[in-house]
């Protein structure tokens, strides 16, 4: 990304200006600037929508010691990012920017970090995707992403809010969950629908308290702000209810667990590449070369899409959570699912959904890790290996040996040592930002070395 030079400041101020008496207009009083950690926690700071011109041009001050930040708060001290010493800027978006439904008074915009000298932060998660959309884009292609959003709902004890109580227990996916939560779900899709955000569907979930919402897919930067704000929009809907809503991986040991799946297709002049070709099931072969890569690199790639000690409780067999590197045709068991879509809608509808995925990842380093690794098949002209049908679990080892469907990794330390063998990833992030996802990474590892998948549900609960 090119540095911030006083034409581009004055620039950004003038339309901050735009943006700021608008959001005024709607009785915002002042933005929430947020940025996701290495660990995907989202951290902010705010303004007086006066200022946001000031900050548009300028930047607001924070600290690189984010960057090394454990999902307990501890920070990583022996870390280059984790010293005292050092200050950023964080740049809210102004094209993103967007009064908050569900927080009255409140506006929001993302933010990219800056050094102060106003060149990129080489460690800034959402400059490096906005690279890689760029350098994709320069290749001829766009990437159309969507995330589906899993979270669990409790109903508070006011003795110990911090225990799990199921918001409801009616059957999944049954429309009992509806009747006892109809204000509930119905203000989070308005509210979402009401911050700019397009909602496919949203629907009850497997789990007791489980709940799945589907939004529009869009280019993966605005993928990521999305995941971004509804996120927290769920949280405050939850909250005016009296609910408590949690994104973790595992909310207890034991249960199926949230999922943050990832959808997406690649796009050549208008026409979607990932139908309409000679692949198996008529893939393109371009989304075949894509997919593939992702196919290929998908261990590395758990250790930004499943970032969590935590998630790797979720990753069980039989589970619809996508354990075994294969892929298949509607293959709910598979890590990557191809959809091909309603006879008719086919050219719109094909897309490859990515079962292993969390909503612990920082979704801007999961969707660049996604695009790096697909686009070194696209560029490889990598091929899918046969696909599946059912569940590989019920395969024999000796047959799945024999057909390549191999186990990813089943713990965050299995992870990143595939990581940080990726030749692919690691030159994408570049190796500040690659040395700093191992780090914090094997930093939660010795957090929880000792500890029970109780005391790690525990400790993780209300953190996502």
């Amino acid at each position: 990304m090119e540095p911030l030079t006083e034409r581009l400041r004055r620039d950004r101020a003038d339309r901050a200006s735009a943006v700021a008496a608008a959001m005024s207009a709607r009785n915002v009083d002042a933005v929430a600037v947020t940025w996701v950690d290495t660990g995907g926690i989202v951290r902010m700071k705010a303004v007086p929508v006066e200022r946001f011109s000031h900050a548009a041009a300028w930047g607001i001050g924070a600290s690189p010691v984010f960057d090394a930040f454990l999902v307990d708060d501890s920070i990583l001290t022996e870390h280059v990012a984790g010293g005292p010493t050092g200050d950023l800027r964080l740049y809210p978006d102004v094209e993103r920017a967007t009064a908050v439904a569900a927080l009255p008074g409140w506006g929001w915009a993302p933010a990219d970090r800056y050094t102060q000298s106003g060149t990129p932060h080489p460690r800034d998660s959402r400059l490096l995707l906005r690279r890689l959309v760029a350098e994709l884009a320069g290749d001829g292609y766009e990437l159309r992403t969507a995330i589906e959003f899993e979270w669990t709902v409790s109903r508070p004890d006011p003795l110990d809010p911090d225990t799990f109580r199921p918001a409801t227990s009616a059957p999944a996916y049954g429309m009992a969950r509806l009747g006892e939560l109809a204000p509930y779900l119905r203000d989070v899709v308005t509210k979402v629908r009401d911050s700019g955000i397009g909602v496919e569907q949203i629907h009850p979930e497997y789990e007791v308290g489980q709940f799945e919402l589907s939004i529009a897919s869009a280019d993966p930067v605005r993928t990521a702000d999305n995941a971004v704000l509804v996120r927290e929009v769920v949280r405050a809907v939850s909250h005016a209810h009296g609910l408590r809503a949690t994104f973790s991986p595992m909310v207890v040991p034991g249960v199926v667990g949230n999922g943050g799946h990832v959808h997406l297709s690649l796009w050549r002049e208008g026409v979607n590449r990932m139908c309409g070709g000679p692949g198996p099931f008529g893939i393109g072969a371009e989304g075949e070369h894509f997919a593939a890569g992702i196919l290929d690199h998908l261990p590395a790639l758990l250790a930004v899409g499943c970032p969590a000690v935590a998630g790797y409780l979720r990753l069980q067999p039989s589970h619809w959570a996508g354990v075994f590197r294969c892929w298949g045709l509607e293959n709910r068991e598979a890590a990557l699912r191809y959809i091909t879509g309603s006879e008719g809608e086919r050219d719109r509808a094909a897309n490859i959904e990515i079962k292993t995925f969390d909503a612990a990842a920082n979704p801007y380093l999961a969707l660049a890790g996604l695009l790096a690794a697909g686009r070194a098949g696209l560029r490889a002209g990598a091929t899918l290996p046969e696909p599946v049908a059912g569940d590989p679990a019920r395969l024999d080892s000796a047959t799945r040996s024999a057909r390549g469907i191999t186990p990813l990794p089943t713990t965050l330390a299995d992870a990143v040592a595939a990581f940080d063998a990726d030749e692919v990833l690691c030159a994408a992030f570049g190796d500040d930002l690659a040395d700093t996802i191992g780090s914090v990474r094997r930093g939660e590892i010795a957090l929880f070395a000792e500890a029970t998948p109780e005391q790690i549900t525990d400790a993780c609960r209300w953190r996502y």
